[in-house]
């Protein structure tokens, strides 16, 4: 069966249309972690670094976890969303889902300051911040954080002091929370986050 000389070139055209468009998206970077406690694996935590046209790029944090501490069972889902335009924090979004109720953190720039709304179990907090955030710990998962003495923590629509206390390792703290980062090559491969029960870490899978 013969193809008319109009439909093989909308097909040609059709085809050049969708490998441009394909060869166009540049591609994600994805790291996944094992989160355990007490050596026993209780979860997952996924990375995704997504850059985009137009100078843009989407850091995505999804962590499931499901864990027994001693008289009561932790369940959290979480996923963070971090909107950037060139090194500039737009847009982000913290959604919680866990047995205790749902969450949700906000920060989002407005033209000349951004708005802080933090919504989490047993935690509230509320700002306007009007310097630039260009390094919040979704950026962990892919950067180290060299020469660098805060970070911006979505959950918490605060910033963690960090300080270097090894080679490759680094310690943030928010108040009483407090969490280690370890690399190896500029690659993050562990995460200890402490807690008054049980640490959780965070190894790398890859």
């Amino acid at each position: 069966m013969s193809i008319s000389f109009t439909k093989a070139c909308r097909l040609t055209f059709l085809l050049i249309f969708y490998a441009s468009f394909l060869f166009a998206q540049p591609t994600a970077e994805t790291h996944q972690y094992a989160i355990e406690v007490a050596g026993i694996r209780v979860g997952t935590m996924t990375a995704v670094r997504q850059p985009q046209v137009d100078n843009r790029t989407t850091y995505t944090l999804i962590s499931d976890v499901k864990v027994s501490l001693l008289v009561y069972t932790v369940k959290i889902y979480y996923k963070v969303v971090n909107q950037f335009v060139g090194q500039k924090l737009m847009l982000s979004t913290v959604d919680a889902h866990t047995n205790r109720g749902n969450y949700a953190s906000r920060t989002e720039w407005k033209g000349d300051h951004y708005d802080i709304v933090a919504n989490q179990y047993k935690y509230k907090h509320q700002a306007v911040e009007r310097n630039n955030i260009d390094f919040p710990i979704s950026s962990l998962y892919f950067y180290e954080p060299v020469g660098r003495k805060r970070i911006f923590a979505e959950y918490f629509g605060d910033y963690f002091n960090v300080s270097q206390t090894a080679q490759g390792t680094y310690r943030a703290q928010l108040g009483d929370r407090q969490d280690d980062y370890m690399y190896e090559n500029g690659r993050l491969v562990k995460v200890i986050k402490h807690n008054s029960l049980k640490n959780f870490v965070l190894r790398l899978l890859e």
